[in-house]
Formats: C-alpha cells, sequence, structure tokens
C-alpha cells in the first residue's frame, strides 16, 4: 500500500475529520509518512478566511512543483470547485471521508477524481488517529442552521445534521475508557445540537454526564441565537462537574444594526444577556469571543459600540478577524471598507483585548486548585487548564504533560495566568 501524508488547515471540526482519515488509512493498510517521504498528500483545506486560502494556494503551488500528488479535501473542493488552481487534483468533498482510501489509491493509480457529493454522514464513531492521546474532538453534527452574510463555510458543509446522542456517548464513553481525559465537542455551531429532532445542546450534555468516567467536556462555538430558547437547560448542564466552565460565544460586532446586515439572528442586548446569566450562575466562567472588524456597513460609530460591548462583557479571550470578502458571499457584494481603516480597528481592538484578559486573568491570582497539563511550553514550561478551562502555566524539569497538579496562581499575563507547582 502507498504512503500518505495529511495536512490540516483550519476548526477542530476540520482537525477531527482529518483524524479520522488518518484512520481510515490505517486500517486499510496504507502508512502515514511526514511529507518528503509521502507518496500522496491529502490536503485537508479551509475557507474561512481569505489568508487561508492564500495559504492554501500557495502550499499547493510548491507541492505541485515537487511532483507530488495531492488529494484535496475539505471545504475548498466543496464550496470552490471551480478554483483553477484545483484544476488536475483528486477533490473529497466534506460528506465523503470516509471515501480516502481509495481515493489515495486510485489517484497514485494515475486517476483524477471528484467526489464531493452532499450526504448525512455519521462519522463520529469511525477509525481514528488522536492528535494527542489524551484529548479528543467529538463532532456532535455537521452544517448549521444560519446564513451568516459572510460565512463561506455554510457553502461547504450546509445544513445542520445531528449526530444521534447514543452514538455521541458510545463514543465519548470508549475513548475515555482508553484514557482520553478531555472530549472537545465540536461542529460549525454547537448551539444548533439536535434542534432538528427536537433535542438540544444541554439534553447531549447531561447524558454524557452520565458516563462513569474521569474526564472533562470542553464545549466548542455556539452561536447566541440559536440557545435562547433552552438557555437554562443549558446553564443547568454547565454547572455539572463533567463540563469546562468554558462558553464560546461569538458577538461579531457590537452593533444591532451590523448584526442585522450579518444576518446573525441576535441583538446586542440578548448576546449580553446570555452572558449575564452565564456569570451569574458560574461566576468565574471563561468566555471567549469572536469579533470581526471592518465588515462593510461597519461605521466608525458601530465600531466604537463594539469596542464598549466589548469593555462591558469583558471576555477572557477574544479571536479577532479583519472582514475578508469571501467569493460567493453577500458580503462580498458590499461596498468594503478601506483596508487602512480595518487595520486600524483590528489594532483598537486588540489593543482593548491585551488590557480586558489582564484584568481577567489577575482575578485568578490566589487560586489555588487542580490544573491538566495538556501542552509543551518554551523554556521548561508547561501549559495545563482549571475547570474553567483557563490557561496556567508552570515551570517544571520534570515532563507534565497528560498528569493533573495542584498550583497557586502568582501572577498573570493578558494571555494566560502564571503558577506555581503545589503537589503533583
Amino acid at each position: 500500500m502507498s504512503k500518505v501524508h495529511v495536512i490540516t488547515q483550519g476548526c477542530t471540526a476540520n482537525q477531527a475529520d482529518s483524524e479520522i482519515m488518518q484512520g481510515l488509512l490505517l486500517e486499510q493498510g496504507h502508512s502515514l509518512v511526514g511529507e518528503d517521504e509521502a507518496e500522496a498528500i491529502v490536503y485537508n483545506s479551509c475557507s474561512v478566511k481569505g489568508p487561508t486560502i492564500t495559504a492554501f494556494k500557495k502550499k499547493l503551488k510548491l507541492l505541485r512543483e515537487r511532483g507530488k500528488k495531492v488529494i484535496v479535501a475539505g471545504c475548498i473542493p466543496q464550496s470552490n470547485r471551480a478554483m483553477k488552481e484545483l484544476s488536475g487534483h483528486s477533490l473529497l468533498g466534506t460528506d465523503q471521508v470516509d471515501k480516502i482510501g481509495e481515493m489515495v489509491t486510485d489517484t497514485l493509480d494515475g486517476q483524477v477524481l471528484v467526489n464531493v457529493e452532499k450526504s448525512d454522514l455519521i462519522r463520529i464513531n469511525l477509525p481514528k488517529v488522536r492528535t494527542v492521546s489524551f484529548i479528543e474532538a467529538v463532532p456532535i453534527l455537521q452544517g448549521c442552521l444560519s446564513s451568516c452574510t459572510f460565512c463561506k463555510t455554510k457553502h461547504a458543509r450546509g445544513n445542520a445534521f445531528s449526530y444521534p446522542a447514543h452514538d455521541i456517548v458510545r463514543k465519548i464513553s470508549n475513548s475515555v475508557r482508553d484514557g482520553v481525559k478531555e472530549i472537545w465537542l465540536t461542529s460549525q455551531d454547537n448551539s444548533v445540537y439536535g434542534l432538528e429532532n427536537d433535542t438540544n445542546l444541554a439534553e447531549l450534555l447531561d447524558a454524557i454526564d452520565s458516563i462513569d468516567r474521569d474526564f472533562k467536556v470542553r464545549v466548542g462555538m455556539a452561536n447566541p441565537k440559536h440557545m435562547l430558547p433552552y438557555l437554562p437547560a443549558l446553564i443547568s448542564a454547565f454547572q455539572r462537574d463533567s463540563v469546562y466552565k468554558f462558553l464560546h460565544l461569538p458577538l461579531q460586532a457590537g452593533s444591532d444594526g451590523v448584526l442585522e446586515d450579518m444576518k446573525r439572528g441576535y441583538t446586542v442586548d440578548e448576546f449580553m444577556s446570555i452572558v449575564t446569566a452565564f456569570r451569574k450562575a458560574i461566576p468565574m466562567i471563561s468566555i471567549s469571543t469572536d469579533i470581526i472588524c471592518g465588515f462593510p456597513t461597519e461605521t466608525d460609530a458601530d465600531f466604537e459600540k463594539t469596542l464598549a460591548v466589548v469593555e462591558e462583557m469583558r471576555p477572557d479571550t477574544i479571536n479577532i478577524s479583519r472582514f475578508w470578502p469571501m467569493e460567493g458571499t453577500p458580503a462580498r457584494r458590499m461596498k468594503q471598507i478601506e483596508g487602512g481603516v480595518i487595520k486600524d480597528r483590528t489594532r483598537r481592538m486588540t489593543e482593548l483585548f491585551h488590557s480586558v484578559a489582564l484584568a481577567r486573568n489577575k482575578e485568578w491570582i490566589g487560586w489555588s486548585g487542580a490544573v491538566f497539563i495538556d501542552e509543551e511550553g518554551t523554556h521548561g514550561s508547561w501549559k495545563g487548564r482549571n475547570y474553567a478551562y483557563k490557561q496556567v502555566v508552570v515551570q517544571s524539569s520534570e515532563n507534565l504533560l497528560g498528569k493533573s497538579i495542584m498550583v497557586k496562581v502568582v501572577d498573570a499575563s493578558s494571555l494566560d495566568a502564571k503558577a506555581e507547582i503545589v503537589a503533583r
């Protein structure tokens, strides 16, 4: 069989798809190797932002120049099939990851194949290779129920199709039995889980909590619009010991007019009501949000409103993006804002983030408790997460990866809390 290397761009859902494709390739007798050694490259692509697509094109050109056989998978072939750079390459869509083995074999035999058909593939119990042995990214649905005017991912992933709760619970149960300590629930929008089947994310979390093992669940991005109807139940589910006190709630803009132009489906007041309700029930919950700077209809006054909302909500982390006019989206057809203005707004938002996040992280100084180490840092440092998924950094000459340790927070930066080890 062949030697294959997998390149992954994009979100946790894409990473989970790559792990599945690697598992299937191994099961079918292929071997996973480095890029230089590979006979075939599987390039699992992302179409979320302009710079990501630019990086994809540059890398694809280099692979072509090196004579590599490339199977382009993921969101780009699904949503941008006419892209000229894809010519001559086999293409595998987001709903066809289970076909990766035959796609590699046939491509190496000289065929150029296109398989981008839509299907309701339940992928969570397919074979996979974990990138990190103690972390499992578990997709709970495909697609979303929104129609945001700036988003290209919807073109690739389609409408929401939720996976059965019993399959998700079985997957997680098997994973934690194998030693996994962190479960990352992932999708394009976790808040819509089960809504087409008269269930919801809160009920799924309750079912997952029934697994009698020591593990934590991190809930991925959830759109404010769809969680409002079941908010009390969701907050109750987040209070369970098995769930990290971490909420990824994208704001995108602090102006109701811009939110309407984005077709986000909620108002600033509704967004803040969710933040307030979670913080009332779970005071030290970590809240992550997303901000787009320079959406076409965003005026200077609109941007000032966004700054004000960020100051009020005091998020722990912000994913700050410059607006990129993605091909095929309604926002691309709008009159665009000058690049220099967008750059300045991005700078101001970044400065505000560091100020707000530093203040939030300082609130943890003096806290003592358990931290699970999930990443090696530099210069003898180790990065871990506490019960609120707050990043905590410690120093140790010992390898702490995958261990739970007791620490005391003694300092903070805008990116993390600094701690001393109390006990291993």
